[in-house]
C-alpha cells in the first residue's frame, strides 16, 4: 500500500515535470532515464494496469510536445532570410506592384486583430524553460562558467524579433510614401491601429507601432 502511494506521487511529479519542462527530456539520456523510472513504477501496479495507461499517455503527450516545438523551430528557420535578400526583392519589383498596407487592409480594427493573433501565436510558444534558460545563462556569466549543456529554444528571441519587425514595417510603410498628404494618412492609420490594439489589450503591438 505504501509503495502504491509513493508510485502515485512519483507519477504526479513526472506528469507535471514533462508538461511544464518538456525540453528537459529532449536528449536520449534523460528520455532513457524517464522510461526506466516509468517501467519500475508500472511494476507496482501490474494488477489493473491503471498506472501503465497514465504513463503511456504522459509519454505520448511529451513526444507530441517535443515534436510540435521542433516543427515550430524548423518553420521559423525557413522563414528567416538575410536582410540583403529582402532589399534586393524590393528593388527589383516595380513601384506600381509594391502594395502599401492600406491597399491590403484599410480597417484599423481588423489589422489590430490580426496582429493580436500573431502575438498570441508567438506567446504560446514561450515556455517556463525559456525563462529558466535566461536565468541560468545569467548565473553562468556571473560565475564565469561555460554552460554548454543549456539547450537553446529561441522562442523569446523570436518574440523579440517579431516586435522589431513590426516596428520596422510601420516605419517603412510611412517613409516609403513621397506625398505628404498620403504619409499623414498612413501615420493616422497606424495611430488608429495602435488605439485598437490598446482596446484589445495587445500592448506589445501597440508599443511596437509607437
Amino acid at each position: 500500500a505504501k509503495l502504491k502511494s509513493f508510485a502515485a506521487k512519483i507519477i504526479q511529479l513526472l506528469k507535471e515535470w514533462t508538461e511544464t519542462f518538456p525540453y528537459d527530456f529532449q536528449d536520449e539520456k534523460s528520455m532513457k532515464e524517464l522510461k526506466e523510472i516509468a517501467h519500475r513504477i508500472t511494476q507496482c501496479d501490474e494488477e489493473n494496469g491503471t498506472v501503465k495507461k497514465i504513463i503511456s499517455q504522459m509519454t505520448q503527450n511529451l513526444l507530441m510536445a517535443l515534436s510540435a516545438r521542433s516543427q515550430f523551430q524548423d518553420i521559423r528557420e525557413k522563414f528567416r532570410q538575410p536582410v540583403t535578400d529582402k532589399g534586393t526583392i524590393l528593388k527589383t519589383k516595380p513601384q506600381s506592384s509594391q502594395k502599401d498596407i492600406l491597399s491590403v487592409c484599410c480597417d484599423p480594427l481588423i489589422l489590430a486583430q490580426q496582429l493580436t493573433y500573431i502575438e498570441l501565436e508567438r506567446v504560446s510558444n514561450i515556455y517556463p524553460e525559456d525563462l529558466m534558460q535566461i536565468v541560468s545563462h545569467m548565473d553562468s556569466l556571473d560565475n564565469h562558467k561555460c554552460r554548454s549543456d543549456v539547450t537553446k529554444t529561441y522562442n523569446l528571441e523570436a518574440y523579440d524579433n517579431w516586435f522589431n519587425c513590426l516596428s520596422m514595417l510601420v516605419a517603412t510603410e510611412i517613409c516609403r510614401i513621397v506625398k505628404k498628404k498620403q504619409r499623414t494618412r498612413m501615420v493616422e492609420f497606424f495611430i488608429d491601429v495602435a488605439r485598437e490594439c490598446f482596446n484589445i489589450g495587445n500592448f506589445n503591438s501597440m508599443m511596437a507601432i509607437i
